[in-house]
């Protein structure tokens, strides 16, 4: 079985077992629970989240430009 990899990047910690006997609607209802948790989360630190995005996805360079690049 393939191992399913975080979005977080985290490989340990505590275990999340989801019951294989939900049904739809219940694995819809914690789908949309999520979601709102998430835009919740979002509205509340909208300004800091992307500043936390900006700096850990920008490579910093100090490059000298000489020429022009055209």
């Amino acid at each position: 079985m393939k191992r399913y990899h975080q979005p977080s990047g985290l490989q340990r910690g505590l275990e999340l077992l989801i019951d294989p006997h939900w049904s739809p609607e219940q694995a819809m209802a914690v789908i949309e629970l999520l979601d709102d948790l998430r835009d919740r989360i979002w509205a509340h630190y909208e300004v800091t989240l992307l500043t936390q995005f900006r700096e850990e996805r920008v490579t910093h360079h100090n490059v000298e430009i000489s020429d022009p690049p055209f």
